[in-house]
């Protein structure tokens, strides 16, 4: 059986990892993190684009079945232009996370957290109205979350996580969201504080979760049990102490350091 690519700017994308391996603990990944260059959110689309297509076109170097961009910047901005010239299928995170935010929403009143370049493409806006036209989404960018969890600054309690948290959240919690897409696979890290800060009436959509919910509907099925490799462009130690915690697994061995070129 092949594996299933996986790419993110960073660690982020080790979320949807997680929710792989619980809903197909057959399936082998790869993984690469472009730890290099992270975080992507406030670049410009051209270069978002470039860098996604050398994450890719790396992948495709291995045995692999499946693409799957773990990562919310790269899903808003380059979907078409990696789909375009791969020659395997591939998920991004965004039409999966519409779908279980239009699932969820009660009042029709869904929030947006996100990079700056995937609130500035509206496309999350794009996938909620194909499904349903009367849907509110109310974006928010959130540039500091991502290197602040690239620092491990993610947890309950964390004095500064919990400040930012709560002055980019206050605009959605006055305008009385119910449903909250996380659209970002860095942000499910961030979900004790987001959820304390938003109530029990929020229900949160992990863009991890979700798109693996989808690679479950369309993967093989096997007794064995899955392999990961994974690969970094930067920093293989700080990547290997913090999957260990994203992970829950103190096994996954080495993470090997990669020239994808142009760093």
């Amino acid at each position: 059986m092949s594996a299933v690519g996986v790419f993110d700017s960073g660690l982020g994308g080790l979320t949807a990892v997680s929710a792989i391996r619980r809903r197909l603990p057959h399936q082998d990944i790869i993984y690469l993190g472009d730890t290099a260059r992270v975080p992507y959110g406030g670049r410009g689309r051209e270069v978002i684009t470039r860098f996604a297509l050398a994450n890719a076109r790396f992948l495709f170097g291995y045995d692999i079945s499946t693409l799957v961009i773990a990562c919310g910047t790269v899903s808003t901005v380059a979907l078409d232009e990696l789909t375009r010239i791969s020659p395997i299928p591939v998920l991004g995170v965004v039409e999966p996370a519409c779908t279980q935010a239009v699932r969820a929403t009660r009042n029709k009143r869904v929030g947006l957290i996100a990079t700056k370049a995937s609130v500035s493409s509206n496309a999350y806006e794009r996938g909620i109205a194909r499904l349903d036209s009367e849907i509110k989404v109310f974006g928010v960018p959130c540039p500091l979350f991502v290197p602040l969890v690239e620092n491990g600054r993610f947890n309950r309690g964390d004095t500064v996580i919990e400040t930012v948290a709560a002055e980019y959240l206050a605009p959605l919690k006055a305008a009385g969201v119910d449903t909250l897409i996380l659209g970002c696979t860095h942000y499910p890290l961030l979900t004790d504080v987001i959820a304390d800060y938003m109530g029990d009436g929020v229900t949160l959509i992990n863009s991890g979760e979700a798109v693996a919910e989808t690679l479950e509907s369309v993967a093989e099925k096997s007794d064995k049990k899955g392999k990961e490799k994974f690969l970094v462009t930067d920093d293989e130690e700080k990547f290997w102490e913090l999957a260990k915690i994203l992970l829950r697994d103190t096994t996954i061995g080495l993470v090997e350091r990669v020239d994808i070129g142009g760093i």
